[in-house]
């Protein structure tokens, strides 16, 4: 989150950062699912230390704070202890902020030690490939935060991209895939614009036209908040224990 902190003017960030999808993660877990004992597992990269700091910010505003915050390496091969911890604290909910292989792990181990507390996970756990890894009655009671689930929409524009992408690259896409396409198709609208306007497309008019232009996407409506930061959307999605197809249970508007 703090990269748009640094006073990078050309820094344009078009996946929701920790500000936005954390808030949206921790507001679920209090707001929708009734915790009061989250119990927090986080990576202990740079990616997951910020979203331990968003997540406990507002579990603690939310009057909701964390009774465990367990930090794992990503070559960790075994969260039983973690998650033995997370029930000796009685916790619950677990709340994931890992990457992709420690969400699949922490999931499973969960399932083992306790089958029928609630998890809600990071962005990781919504993608295809994720999933693929765990059985669907592995899944049942997961959610996860993301901006987007292609693979979960019935209709619209997102579902023919999901389409088209599917018979492009041969494989499921996910919110990143769908985060991409828009900021490329955001960023040939403004080149497309300035030639007509001009014959100036440098550098600098192109950041000054990102910062202060609006576009819909897929996704969502893009806008710079002056510091990068484009999408302001997070939704959480389900998973009914049926299949590895998530549904989708909420969506957020974080300014």
């Amino acid at each position: 989150a703090r990269l748009s902190e640094m006073g990078n003017p050309y820094f344009f960030r078009f996946f929701p950062s920790d500000a936005t999808v954390k808030v949206a993660h921790a507001r679920y877990v209090v707001e929708k699912l009734g915790a009061r004992r989250p119990a927090v597992i986080y990576q202990s990269t740079a990616y997951g230390q910020s979203g331990r700091e968003q997540l406990a910010k507002t579990l603690a505003e939310l009057k909701a704070p964390p009774v465990l915050e367990e930090s794992v390496a990503p070559t960790a091969n075994d969260l039983t202890a973690a998650i033995a911890r997370a029930k000796a604290a009685k916790a619950d909910v677990l709340v994931l902020h890992l990457h992709a292989a420690s969400t699949v792990l922490a999931v499973r181990q969960a399932r083992q030690i306790l089958p029928d507390l609630p998890i809600v996970a990071g962005s990781a756990m919504h993608q295809p490939a994720t999933a693929a890894l765990l059985e669907p009655a592995e899944l049942r009671g997961v959610c996860a935060e993301t901006a987007a689930s292609p693979i979960s929409a019935t209709d619209g524009p997102i579902k023919a991209f999901a389409d088209s992408y599917r018979q492009a690259f041969r494989t499921e896409p996910d919110a990143f895939a769908a985060a991409q396409y828009d900021a490329v198709q955001m960023l040939a609208r403004v080149v497309t614009d300035l030639r007509k306007a001009s014959a100036d497309v440098s550098p600098i008019a192109v950041r000054g036209a990102l910062g202060r232009e609006s576009y819909k996407g897929l996704v969502t409506t893009y806008k710079s908040d002056g510091k990068g930061n484009m999408a302001h959307e997070a939704e959480i999605v389900c998973y009914d224990g049926q299949g590895r197809v998530p549904r989708v249970v909420e969506r957020y508007t974080i300014r």
